[in-house]
């Protein structure tokens, strides 16, 4: 008896290891992207990750279509998390570029960015955690809404930050319609 908990904690272990391994991967940034910020439609993130969204459709589809599609819902969460997180990485490096400001309104603002982008990176690897826990067991609910509200704020930081060092350039890293 003793032996199956033993080997039932390890292999929870190696799960969340693995688990950790694979969103810390999904969240780096290599070299050759850190140019490149992808835009979010923040109007379809919002839509993934609204309760209200997932209570409709679990009331009208029959529980294994439910599960099918809140799988491949989860699965379009995590890559917007991914891409978030991708983009606090990038939007991170900028901040810490811009905190060596002269003027002290750019400094204020490129610390803001990079502490919202910290924040939200940490915040995107929680959430991909949890949303791959919930591909196995889609009725744990929604696991994302921080990760966007983390966003739309980084969304604002950057455009501040952006207006502040060239306001003849537009900075925009969500897309909303």
């Amino acid at each position: 008896m003793t032996l199956a908990i033993i080997l039932v904690i390890a292999a929870a272990l190696g799960l969340v290891l693995i688990l950790s391994i694979t969103a810390s991967r999904g969240l780096q940034v290599s070299g050759a992207n850190r140019a490149l910020i992808q835009p979010i439609d923040v109007q379809a993130f919002r839509n993934l990750v609204d309760p209200a969204e997932e209570d409709y459709l679990r009331r009208r589809l029959g529980p294994g279509e439910f599960r099918r599609v809140q799988r491949e819902r989860l699965r379009a969460t995590a890559a917007y998390v991914q891409v978030a997180g991708r983009n606090a990485a990038l939007l991170a490096v900028l901040g810490h570029a811009a905190l060596s400001s002269g003027n002290a309104a750019t400094a204020d603002a490129a610390r803001q960015l990079v502490d919202n982008a910290v924040l939200l990176r940490r915040n995107a690897t929680f959430a991909l955690w949890r949303i791959y826990v919930a591909m196995a067991w889609p009725r744990t609910g929604q696991t994302a809404s921080g990760v966007l509200h983390g966003y739309e704020q980084l969304n604002g930081c950057a455009m501040l930050l952006g207006r502040l060092q060239n306001p003849a350039v537009p900075v925009r890293i969500a897309v909303t319609i």
